[in-house]
């Protein structure tokens, strides 16, 4: 299985500074050592092209360029460097890749992204570019573009977002607000960050508190809903490990043993539809970072299983 990764271009932070960058080195080497059947590719730099498909041209060249106002840094988070830049250029890069694949094989990552905060003219909560949804873009341009059998164009690419960080995808909401193209499903914190919500096409609110059984539940609820309002061609999972009960920003108290079996419910929702699976990390800030970091590793053991699924499939069909 295929994973894009953009740890090597590290984005200098002050010290004390509450993102915790190490978290994808840290992953990377996890995977290295004890899931080698996962493809780990250095990921490409989304070009400005692939931005503009979501993002304003003046917020591009502010972020490529290094000429934002600092008003909008301290929205999204982070200080301005070329690090920065290219790393959320690489950040982008690695969705759009992912998904590519994932059209092809069945599933495929990027070790980060998910950065669902970021809006077409502004970014935020350390999110810079929104790279599932240029990615969706890529990936409806590149569709539309493609012939049938007989001459006629395909019908238009259906797109599903399933959020399962902890905090809403406002950005992504927002940028996909009346576009039927695009289902947004998001379950998250009801009283946590973005505190201004933004409308999505299901939202589903959590207590503070949530456990295992509740979490599961309307998750399993919100997928018969996605079911019976959208027939996607591609679902793109934001596997945010910040629902887990170590977390220090998610408020929720979701096990390893929960949110194992949380991922292992969007992608057998997927493998059963055989819809193609684009799953990004997104958040996760453990108090214990290396607890961070493993359930991202179980997310990838769970991924492994249904991608090999997939090859299986497609080698009976051959």
């Amino acid at each position: 299985m295929q994973a894009f990764y953009s740890d090597q271009f590290v984005l200098p932070l002050p010290e004390g500074h509450r993102f915790p960058m190490a978290k994808y080195r840290m992953l990377r080497d996890q995977l290295a050592a004890h899931l080698p059947a996962v493809r780990l590719t250095e990921a490409p730099a989304a070009t400005r092209g692939e931005l503009a498909l979501v993002h304003t041209q003046a917020y591009i060249d502010a972020i490529l360029e290094g000429t934002a106002a600092p008003a909008v840094l301290r929205e999204i988070g982070f200080p301005w460097s070329p690090a920065m830049a290219e790393r959320a250029r690489r950040s982008v890069g690695a969705t759009v890749a992912a998904a590519r694949v994932a059209l092809n094989e069945g599933l495929a990552a990027n070790l980060a992204g998910g950065t669902h905060h970021a809006y077409a003219d502004k970014g935020g909560g350390f999110c810079v570019f929104n790279d599932v949804a240029v990615a969706a873009r890529v990936l409806q341009a590149e569709w539309g573009r493609t012939r049938l059998a007989d001459g006629r164009h395909r019908p238009a690419l259906q797109v599903a977002v399933i959020d399962l960080d902890v905090h809403q995808g406002n950005g992504t909401a927002h940028i996909f607000r009346n576009d039927a193209s695009v289902f947004t499903l998001s379950l998250h914190g009801d009283k946590n960050f973005p505190f201004r919500k933004e409308a999505g096409d299901l939202d589903v609110p959590l207590p503070d508190g949530c456990g295992d059984a509740d979490y599961l539940a309307a998750l399993e609820q919100a997928l018969l809903t996605l079911d019976g309002q959208c027939q996607p061609g591609v679902v793109f999972y934001l596997a945010g490990a910040d629902p887990h009960e170590g977390d220090r920003l998610g408020r929720l108290k979701i096990t390893a043993d929960g949110l194992e079996a949380r991922d292992r419910r969007v992608m057998a929702w997927c493998w059963q539809r055989r819809i193609p699976l684009v799953f990004t990390m997104a958040g996760g800030y453990g108090v214990n970072i290396e607890d961070t970091v493993q359930v991202q590793r179980t997310t990838y053991a769970v991924a492994l299983d249904y991608w090999r699924r997939w090859q299986a499939d497609a080698a009976r069909a051959a």
